[in-house]
């Protein structure tokens, strides 16, 4: 009896160490600041949208934050599950700022991240013309 302890014994452990753990792959974590050039103070009631976007693909927004600002530079940081980047694919950041639902900053260049080595970004919006404000 006891060698038929000992066989299904071998045969658990044998089955046990067969057991591989998978690790899920980290998280894509994108850093940076969205600033403007210009030496003016914002309004206040500012909202400030930043986006991680498919540069290839227009409207093709990856993920996006939106919160109250006061001044520029904004620091951000972005992470996103390994599982859902693809190396065929060009990211971006973009940022805006609004005031009274109004664009006043944007990107107007792209910032490519993540595929291109870089997870780390400066975005520089630059003011919206005043006659595109009316």
């Amino acid at each position: 009896m006891n060698w038929v302890k000992g066989v299904f014994a071998a045969l658990l452990f044998s089955t046990i160490a067969g057991c591989v753990t998978v690790e899920p792959s980290a998280p894509v974590v994108i850093n940076g600041a969205a600033g403007y050039r210009e030496k003016l103070a914002l309004p206040p009631g500012c909202s400030i949208t930043i986006a991680v976007i498919d540069l290839d693909t227009p409207g093709a927004i990856i993920a996006q934050k939106t919160f109250n600002v006061a001044r520029a530079p904004v620091p951000f940081k972005f992470i996103l599950p390994a599982d859902t980047i693809s190396p065929k694919i060009n990211y971006g950041v973009v940022a805006l700022i609004e005031y009274q639902h109004k664009v006043i900053f944007q990107t107007y260049d792209k910032y490519p991240v993540v595929n291109n080595g870089k997870n780390t970004v400066e975005v520089m919006m630059k003011a919206v013309p005043i006659e595109s404000l009316k």
